[in-house]
């Protein structure tokens, strides 16, 4: 996992390789850049904080550093589900903060050339700001969603996720 874009063998089109963990939440498959995951743990307990956003579920301790856990289900506004033996956080490294993301389940980690990404369609969004949506591609038989999470948090947001982090 030390490097998400990969050299296109010489002869071969000018797009690179992107590497992608995948995951589900319900039904619906996503994909975040590999560089940007640190590592991918089994669910634990979480320590709730009082009067925080309905998707901050609240903050685990990972080898003694306090990091903010967020569910990716209520962010999307998507219906709860209890954990199970598939649910995982997902930690990653958001705007220089370690943050945790609940998703029901880790798939794989995909190679795609960047020429198979493309732009996602501009969408009623009803005020909701969709710009973490980066792209589109088709991988098997469905669609993947491919998310950049730093886009989803505003500046206060990630600010108090880095006061979370101590």
């Amino acid at each position: 996992m030390s490097t998400a874009m990969v050299p296109s063998k010489k002869g071969e089109s000018q797009h690179e390789l992107i590497q992608l963990v995948s995951f589900n939440l319900g039904a619906e498959e996503y994909a975040v850049e590999v560089l940007k995951v640190r590592e991918i743990i089994r669910m634990t307990s979480i320590t709730h904080i009082p009067n925080t956003p309905p998707s901050v579920e609240g903050i685990i301790n990972l080898r003694g550093k306090v990091i903010p856990i967020v569910s990716l289900r209520n962010r999307f506004s998507m219906p709860g589900s209890d954990s199970d033996h598939h649910t995982r956080i997902i930690v990653m490294d958001i705007g220089g903060t370690l943050m945790g993301f609940i998703v029901d389940g880790v798939s794989e980690v995909i190679r795609i050339s960047s020429g198979e990404i493309q732009t996602p369609p501009s969408m009623v969004s009803g005020g909701v700001d969709q710009d973490f949506i980066c792209g589109v591609i088709q991988h098997a038989d469905q669609l993947l969603l491919m998310l950049q999470l730093d886009r989803m948090f505003s500046s206060d947001e990630q600010d108090a996720f880095a006061d979370m982090n101590g």
